[in-house]
């Protein structure tokens, strides 16, 4: 049983998790109110894997090595069980390439679009166990924010299972127009490798996937957690490369 810790823009991920199989997760609102012990009361935990899209990934290591918890910190030079064919790879955030691991460790080496319904939504390609890239557009609640923020009459709304158009109201417009904006750009995605014979698994993951599934055919939901399940494929990998893991 292994310790994974997920610091993400929104909140933090910890989770006991032993292959693919998430025992107990625990979310908090910031990386200063991670505690742990809870999960460290109930299982035998020796080594932790943190990583971080945003910051106080620092205070957590040091709160888990006072524990006597050896920590591998996921980092752009951290080493995968996959290929990395990003240009930029010190630019890459550690979710994206950790989905990428996880949807291998879950549903087995194929090639795979994964789009993760994020504060960001990323929508990356994976082929013959590398992974190629992809795309990252603002996500659900941030554009819903963003209306709202960025305005001066606008409300600041809630995503909907309903779809209709034309809306006629304006709570109603906003409601549709960022779900099936999304909808259709990711649509858009999936039918545009189809017109190049790119035959691929599509999955959905990430906290706001549950909103889209049933609006977008044709796309596998990920029920666990693709990232966290990713990390500690990462951690296994690493402690079988590296003997002081």
């Amino acid at each position: 049983m292994n310790l994974v810790v997920d610091i993400g823009n929104t909140h933090v991920k910890a989770a006991a998790v032993e292959g693919i199989s998430v025992a107990t997760m625990l979310t908090f609102p910031s990386a200063r109110e991670v505690d742990v012990e809870p999960i460290l009361a109930r299982y035998s935990i020796t080594r932790a894997i943190v990583a971080s899209t945003g910051s106080g990934a620092a205070e957590v290591i040091e709160k888990l090595k006072r524990r006597g918890i050896k920590v591998l910190e996921m980092t752009p030079d951290t080493p995968v069980p996959i290929g990395n064919g990003y240009l930029t790879p010190h630019t890459l955030g550690t979710d994206r390439i950790a989905a990428a691991v996880g949807a291998e460790a879950v549903f087995g080496r194929d090639d795979y679009l994964i789009v993760d319904f994020g504060t960001a939504i990323t929508i990356d390609l994976v082929s013959g166990g590398v992974f190629l890239g992809g795309n990252i557009s603002p996500g659900m609640r941030t554009r819903f924010r963003a209306l709202h923020d960025y305005t001066s009459q606008l409300p600041e709304c809630s995503p909907t299972d309903e779809t209709r158009f034309p809306a006629r109201c304006t709570r109603e417009a906003i409601e549709q127009g960022v779900m099936q904006g999304i909808t259709y750009e990711i649509e858009g995605y999936m039918k545009s490798l189809a017109e190049k014979n790119v035959k691929l698994s599509i999955i959905f993951t990430g906290g706001d996937a549950k909103y889209f599934v049933k609006r977008i055919k044709n796309a596998i939901f990920a029920k666990c957690e693709l990232v966290i399940c990713g990390l500690n494929r990462i951690l296994d990998y690493n402690a079988t490369e590296q003997a002081d893991i």
